[in-house]
């Protein structure tokens, strides 16, 4: 199965309330990985903030899967905005992760993601790029969302992302990132 991943950003120092904190790194990791081993997963195509898409980019990693990323802005400024930005040692996970998929040819610099809406044209993206991998491999699609399981709002991108995964047809799954 072609896993379609996004999710929470590691909290903010004093996040309230909290969605993922750091200290719960470690079990979403865990969660992730089961969930990747039970599903058969063979890729994961998600971006790559801090949080949940470099938890489910490492772990996919760790078990030889295809990683196809998708970032809305070039490199340097993503890791800049979405990557350090946040506790944890995030920037060299991210530059190490990157360099791999890069090499890979698995990365997707999106040339004019919507000005004003970048990351759900991101959003969108990841969709289109696990859906053209499941085609192209005769697999199942689905849509992992590594989060609290709440809705901050309309402005809430990973419960954009579930949305659009469900309108698409694909399977939409879970795990808990409190």
């Amino acid at each position: 199965m072609i896993i379609a991943l996004a999710g929470r950003r590691v909290d903010a120092v004093d996040a309230s309330p909290p969605r993922f904190p750091l200290e719960n790194v470690a079990n979403v990791n865990r969660g992730v990985q089961v969930f990747l081993q039970q599903h058969s997963a063979t890729a994961v195509v998600c971006s790559a903030a801090c949080g949940a898409d470099l938890t489910g980019l490492a772990e996919a990693g760790k078990l030889g899967l295809r990683r196809r990323v998708v970032l809305p802005s070039a490199r340097d400024k993503f890791r800049e905005t979405s990557v350090i930005d946040r506790p944890g040692d995030w920037g060299s996970m991210y530059d190490s992760i990157l360099d791999a998929v890069e090499a890979q040819g698995d990365l997707v610099v999106m040339a004019n993601p919507d000005a004003d809406d970048p990351y759900s044209a991101t959003n969108r993206a990841i969709l289109e790029e696990a859906v053209a991998l499941g085609k192209a491999s005769s697999e199942a699609v689905g849509a992992l969302l590594v989060w609290d399981g709440v809705s901050r709002g309309a402005d809430d991108y990973t419960d954009q992302f579930g949305a659009e995964a469900r309108k698409r047809g694909l399977g939409v799954f879970e795990v808990l990132t409190t």
